[in-house]
């Protein structure tokens, strides 16, 4: 067989969602769960050997995979199909509203000193990690909110009622000049990786549960390049997710910092 042939060959894990999908979705349905155990199911009538983590298989379409065509096509227009958690080795299919958040690509990019140990850079695993770490040592929490953090714990697994089992990419508490606290849920992505509509209401969710009380900011950052990143300040709306600030931040060596910049960014008042 040609290779070109056999590059248009579904995957291991195309096959198994579809078969999940269209063994429950019917014309008109709106929303329908199953359970982790069915891809093992469909694994083994379709003799497909699964992978060593089976939830990989789902967290692929949920956070980095475009589902496949043919489940699309069953989406009306402005909707879209999403994976959301709904107990343990449970999962729903759910369909609502399109939402994408990516970054801008006319928002002003703000300079900063770049505070990251180069040691750091040097043994960064992958690109969240080296990300996190770059909002951790140049405090780019305390500058984009205005207010005083402090990291919490990192990849910090919990479980929220009705999901189940969930993991926040780093956890922050914060105050502010008022006393007031917060708790500051962040999620981080890098690569290709789209932010997760879905990762930023379980972290709210989950933060709500855990901090009753405490004023939640759900924050998303990205690479926009290696020197730029993307910073979110996110909130529920409905059955999606806004955008309520955005700003971009890049890091340089503190000698090429633009002081014209730095006094243009002052406000009017000053």
């Amino acid at each position: 067989m040609p290779s070109s042939a056999r590059r248009r060959e579904p995957n291991r894990y195309t096959v198994l969602i579809e078969k999940i999908f269209f063994d429950h979705w019917r014309k008109g349905s709106v929303e329908f769960l199953f359970e982790r155990d069915e891809l093992r199911s469909w694994a083994e009538r379709l003799k497909i050997e699964l992978p060593d983590n089976l939830g990989d298989v789902l967290y692929s379409f949920r956070f980095r995979t475009a589902l496949p065509q043919s489940i699309l096509e069953t989406q009306p227009r402005g909707k879209e199909w999403r994976i959301e958690l709904a107990g343990r080795s449970k999962y729903r299919f759910i369909l609502g509203q399109v939402h994408r958040i990516v970054p801008r690509p006319d928002l002003l990019e703000i300079g900063i000193p770049d505070a990251t140990p180069e040691l750091i850079g040097s043994y960064a695993l992958d690109d969240e990690q080296a990300l996190l770490a770059i909002v951790r040592y140049n405090r780019l929490l305390d500058i984009f909110l205005g207010i005083t953090t402090y990291s919490l714990q990192s990849h910090l697994r919990t479980t929220v009622k009705e999901v189940g089992q969930i993991e926040i990419d780093e956890l922050y508490v914060g105050i502010d000049k008022h006393g007031c606290h917060y708790v500051i849920p962040v999620q981080a992505k890098g690569g290709n990786d789209q932010i997760s509509v879905v990762q930023t209401r379980q972290d709210i969710r989950a933060c709500t549960e855990k901090f009753p009380g405490i004023r939640c900011c759900a924050i998303s950052v990205q690479f926009v390049d290696k020197d730029v990143v993307a910073m979110f300040l996110l909130a529920t709306a409905g059955d999606g997710i806004k955008v309520v600030e955005e700003r971009h931040y890049r890091l340089v060596p503190a000698d090429d910092l633009d002081q014209r910049a730095i006094r243009a960014y002052r406000p009017a008042s000053n």
